[in-house]
């Protein structure tokens, strides 16, 4: 987690029509994040592998793969399954566009024609938890840190008591005790490995 808290999220705006890309950068672009474009849904699984993004905004009318069957793919891999996707939907979209796109994972929906400030506001909600996911992910380490230094000084106070105990095979308990300070050693944030 080397991502520091305040730094721009990225975006991924997908579209295949180059006046929409446009439109949606100028209404996004006051939220100073890092904007990402694809041109189709295969462009757009291709550049999820490549790279973390807290929302996508996805066209569901688009040439070969549509939206629907772009977001299902984008759930079904591990990598990818978390993000949230807001479908973008024509006027003339009915129900059975909610029904299929709720059903395959999506987070939230939006009509054409735009407006600028309902885009905004619903993308930054999804960036602010995603941001908030990110802390508590650091938080959870610098738990688990904390924890396995805990373990790491127990076991050397109990390595001390057994070594004082009369009839102890120290030799055989000192290869033991190494051997589990390696692996709890290992776990340990900034460990060679752990990274």
């Amino acid at each position: 987690m080397s991502a520091n808290l305040t730094d721009p999220c990225s975006v991924l705006i997908v579209d295949d029509m180059e006046e929409n890309l446009i439109a949606f950068e100028a209404v996004l672009s006051p939220l100073h994040q890092h904007l990402v474009r694809a041109r189709s849904g295969e462009q757009a699984l291709k550049a999820m592998l490549r790279q973390e993004f807290a929302v996508v905004l996805l066209d569901v009318r688009m040439p070969g793969m549509d939206g629907f069957e772009t977001a299902a793919n984008i759930k079904r891999l591990d990598q990818t399954k978390d993000v949230p996707i807001i479908l973008v939907t024509g006027t003339e979209s009915g129900s059975d566009y909610a029904y299929r796109g709720y059903a395959i994972g999506a987070a939230d929906f939006i009509a054409k024609p735009i407006d600028p400030w309902v885009l905004r506001t619903k993308v930054n909600v999804f960036l602010d938890l995603h941001r908030k996911n990110r802390q508590l992910a650091m938080r959870a380490v610098a738990g688990d840190g904390d924890r396995l230094t805990e373990i790491n000084e127990r076991l050397a106070r109990i390595e001390l008591l057994l070594r004082r105990r009369p009839g102890t095979d120290t030799a055989g308990l000192a290869d033991r005790i190494a051997e589990v300070e390696r692996a709890v050693g290992a776990l340990l944030p900034g460990h060679p490995g752990t990274e």
